[in-house]
């Protein structure tokens, strides 16, 4: 059943966001008035506010709302893997600014950000449960997946945050595995996804574009005004798609350009560093301050990065990508599903 909602729903769309009364954020339990609640509320860390994400908020959203009660998401900064696993090299799908933006576009009306350290890792369940979701967010019912562990070395799980539930006075709803056309619906399956290229498969789970934030980088195309329609991205340091040429959408400040992207290392002219580099399609000149915000929407793969015998070579291949790209979108323009 709920593969099949997850199947027919879009719950965000790149860029946009459902017009929501303000979200409000807590970066510290101190920060929560003692007033807030009765809440509806789920923890987690929701990197990349996916589908399944969506889902149970959407439902946190609705009972809410039903009830009179507030809808809270509980999420941590950094990512706890960050802290208990340093040498796991995470790479986020959406950093903390751009999670937060997703989580509004959701409908809920707080985030309660918690600073993941020392101190907070050595919460036992049942302080977790005690005193953050009964007393300070005065939960009445706690929605998670069937996955969910929490406090001291995940020593918690659904069934004792049930438990506590019945000795605390919440009700706690467990949601089984959320797939989409036979994949799991997750932020690490979502992760291997992007590591693989596999873009467009992964816009499906996400309900929009995998999109990567950031400021125009030195490079090709950098200057105070841009006279050429290509634009390289800062320094990045979260996840980006495997090497290779994507169909994207940029948008630089308020407009959005058709665009090709290459993600890699641009091998033909023997350069070793790694580059974010766009071509836009339907480019005018635009005035680029560095401070300017440029963001980047994989739309689908049109093939590996490789190195040509020339640079002649290269720019007959970009053309060839670029008349792709151009029939990409004028199919999409026309709503004709991609693959």
């Amino acid at each position: 059943m709920v593969s099949e909602i997850l199947q027919n729903t879009d719950f965000l769309t790149a860029g946009h966001c459902p017009l929501t009364i303000a979200m409000q954020v807590f970066h510290k339990l101190e920060d929560i008035p003692a007033d807030f609640g009765p809440s509806l509320v789920s923890v987690g860390n929701f990197d990349g506010v996916h589908r399944a994400h969506a889902y149970v908020l959407g439902e946190i959203v609705r009972r809410a709302r039903q009830s009179g009660a507030k809808a809270a998401a509980v999420t941590f900064e950094p990512h706890p893997a960050r802290i208990l696993r340093p040498d796991s090299g995470l790479k986020l799908l959406t950093p903390a600014p751009e999670k937060l933006r997703l989580l509004e576009g959701t409908g809920i009306d707080a985030v309660l950000m918690l600073p993941f350290g020392r101190d907070l890792s050595l919460m036992t369940p049942r302080q977790f449960a005690g005193r953050i979701l009964k007393k300070k967010l005065h939960a009445r019912e706690v929605h998670e997946g069937f996955s969910f562990r929490f406090g001291h070395k995940a020593a918690g799980d659904t069934n004792l945050l049930a438990q506590f539930g019945r000795e605390m006075g919440f009700e706690v709803k467990v949601y089984p595995e959320q797939t989409l056309r036979g994949e799991p619906v997750s932020s690490s399956h979502i992760r291997k996804l992007i590591g693989e290229g596999r873009v467009s498969r992964a816009r499906h789970l996400l309900a929009r574009p995998f999109c990567i934030l950031g400021a125009p980088g030195r490079g090709r195309g950098l200057g105070s005004k841009y006279t050429v329609p290509t634009i390289n991205l800062a320094r990045y340091e979260e996840l980006v798609p495997k090497d290779g040429v994507y169909i994207t959408w940029t948008r630089v400040g308020t407009e959005r350009f058709d665009s090709v992207t290459n993600v890699g290392n641009r091998p033909t002219f023997g350069a070793d560093s790694f580059a974010i580099e766009t071509h836009l399609l339907n480019f005018h000149p635009i005035d680029l301050a560095p401070e300017s915000e440029v963001e980047i929407c994989f739309l689908a793969r049109v093939r590996d990065e490789i190195k040509f015998p020339s640079v002649e070579a290269l720019r007959e291949q970009i053309g060839r990508d670029v008349k792709r790209a151009r029939r990409y979108f004028q199919l999409l323009e026309r709503g004709v599903n991609d693959r």
